[in-house]
């Protein structure tokens, strides 16, 4: 899923390029200059498509080239360069934005704003594409609404079925179920790939 458009997955790399990709690869300062200024400039005008703040933009570009910094060691010569930075750029905007959906309000802003996509519950949530996610999130359950979440969602056990193995109430049954459920939902609607790219679309439009 890409933000930045299509990205080169070939080996267009120049020679001047190799050269200097080759020198930071030995944490030459030279070889970082060339990659910055060449880079830099590619990358300014998609992030600020993406993030219309310039003191934000500016910050996340220093975030991108400390990582091709720190991660000079994975650049591979026989790949393309620029691939491998557009990502690390897509992967830093992603960051950026799930940090932003933290913030309370922008939550409830994006739940009335996609209600209808949000409230596509046991579909969305059970999708094999998400199955990851759910598992995370039925971890940070509580133990016993984990075993009831578990025995009556993943297991297909009735409330009462529920209420049996687990010597609790019906009633108790149902409330810990919706309860979990509430919070699987949320998890994964905020932690999904289809929210971030909501989420920025959500706050380009503010």
């Amino acid at each position: 899923m890409c933000i930045f458009g299509k990205m080169s997955t070939g080996h267009p790399n120049d020679h001047e390029e190799l050269r200097q990709l080759e020198s930071l690869i030995k944490g030459n300062r030279e070889g970082f200059d060339f990659v910055y200024a060449k880079y830099s400039r590619l990358l300014l005008p998609k992030m600020q498509r993406m993030v219309k703040v310039n003191e934000v933009v500016d910050e996340l570009m220093q975030d991108v080239f400390l990582k091709v910094w720190l991660n000079r060691a994975e650049i591979d010569l026989s790949r393309s360069f620029s691939g491998w930075i557009f990502t690390i750029a897509q992967h830093t905007i992603y960051g950026y934005y799930r940090r932003v959906a933290l913030d309370v309000k922008m939550q409830r802003y994006l739940l009335e704003t996609f209600a209808e996509f949000y409230e596509q519950t046991e579909d969305y949530i059970f999708n094999k594409e998400r199955v990851e996610l759910l598992n995370q999130a039925i971890e940070k359950l509580p133990p016993q609404r984990k075993q009831i979440f578990k025995l009556c969602k993943i297991e297909g056990k009735s409330y009462q079925e529920a209420a049996e193995i687990l010597s609790l109430s019906s009633s108790t049954v149902s409330n810990q179920l919706v309860n979990a459920t509430r919070y699987i939902k949320r998890y994964v609607f905020f932690h999904s790939k289809e929210f971030i790219l909501l989420c920025i679309a959500a706050y380009l439009k503010k």
